[in-house]
């Protein structure tokens, strides 16, 4: 008869047995652990593609632009592309036989889009959307068209005019009404309300953020060091705004790299905030599933390296995930064939963990292609 085990033996092979089921969940935790995916262009789409913004309703409705077939000296044709909830599909655009790009998307919903371009002359370019196809729309005249914004309702565009005077201009339902200008420049906004818009930009003396409340701007540097400015800000409430942009600097030489910048408000001031990345721009700032801050993108970021390591620098994260108290780093997935983005503009999916990055990512010989990704 063999011998019964004994009870240190039970007790021995139950702790591993134990073990190796908590290894087995670790390990498939990891393996489950969300992060950045490629997500496919139309393949129709032809060499020398790039995307510059794209906006985003719904898991199944989103929305991208920019430009495709841009050659060394052609000036490609305006792109769009559509998010159907399982691929990516380029949208035609009847009627629009300009050369150019499109440089900026943003609506109140799936039915009311707009769409800032340029042409190959230089000229601005308005599209509109209506839920059915994409049309040209005449854009205010004299204005030299950057961007659009949507949000609260609203819809309003940035831009300038001759002599280099800034221009915002605000949808009414019939026509583009102009606005007062903060002093200096605006590069981004967020509206929540007609009389409740957060500007960012900067002013003569450093980065600065203005706040309108329906009347008039009442403007705050937020980072006193020259040549320093924000273009990107999130206002969750009253007491807490967020604005990312790149940090100031004084002379060095041509290319050096220089820092981002990140601040936040509490109501009463604003705080520079420390994020794991050296050198870079933050080129986006996006909410969460809850309306808290949730994501931030550092174009070209880099990380000082180990003493005495060569190169100095070292790869920084592309994408910051805040947490409510602290930063998790995270990578662009590697795409065979291309090289990393150069431009990281993110989209969130109201009310869910759902976020889009668009680009444009180096291509072999110096030539360039679209770039999307998607967390979650």
């Amino acid at each position: 008869m063999a011998p019964r085990p004994t009870m240190a033996r039970r007790l021995l092979v139950a702790a591993l047995a134990v073990a190796m089921t908590v290894v087995a969940v670790i390990s498939s935790a990891a393996a489950q652990a969300p992060s950045w995916q490629h997500v496919p262009v139309p393949a129709q789409l032809r060499p020398q593609s790039g995307l510059n913004e794209a906006a985003a309703f719904g898991l199944d409705r989103a929305w991208a632009v920019g430009a495709d077939a841009v050659g060394r000296e052609a000036p490609g044709f305006p792109l769009v592309l559509r998010w159907d909830g399982g691929a990516w599909q380029r949208q035609s655009l009847p009627g629009i036989r300009w050369q150019g790009e499109l440089l900026s998307v943003a609506g109140t919903s799936p039915t009311a889009l707009w769409a800032v371009g340029r042409d190959s002359a230089g000229g601005s370019r308005l599209l509109r959307f209506d839920g059915k196809s994409w049309r040209d729309s005449r854009p205010p005249g004299g204005v030299r068209l950057d961007k659009v914004v949507a949000g609260g309702g609203e819809s309003w565009l940035i831009g300038g005019r001759e002599g280099g005077v800034q221009a915002l201009l605000r949808w009414d339902g019939r026509a583009w009404q102009d606005l007062p200008v903060p002093p200096g420049v605006v590069y981004g906004l967020h509206i929540k309300a007609a009389d409740d818009v957060w500007a960012a930009g900067a002013a003569n003396d450093g980065a600065a953020v203005a706040h309108w409340d329906g009347e008039a701007w009442q403007q705050t540097r937020v980072d006193g060091f020259p040549r320093s400015a924000v273009g990107s800000i999130l206002a969750v409430s009253p007491t807490e705004v967020w604005a990312g942009g790149t940090g100031g600097f004084v002379g060095g030489p041509p290319g050096k790299p220089i820092p981002p910048l990140l601040v936040r408000f509490d109501g009463q001031s604003w705080h520079r905030v420390a994020i794991p990345a050296d050198f870079g721009g933050i080129t986006s700032l996006v909410p969460g599933a809850s309306g808290e801050l949730g994501w931030i993108a550092v174009a070209r970021s880099l990380k000082w390296g180990p003493p005495g390591s060569t190169p100095p620098l070292i790869p920084g994260p592309d994408f910051l995930a805040w947490n409510g108290q602290s930063f998790a780093e995270h990578s662009e997935p590697v795409v065979a064939g291309e090289g990393d983005s150069s431009t990281l503009r993110l989209a969130a999916v109201p009310g869910t963990a759902t976020v889009w990055s668009v680009g444009r990512a180096g291509g072999p010989e110096g030539t360039f292609a679209p770039r999307i990704l998607r967390f979650g």
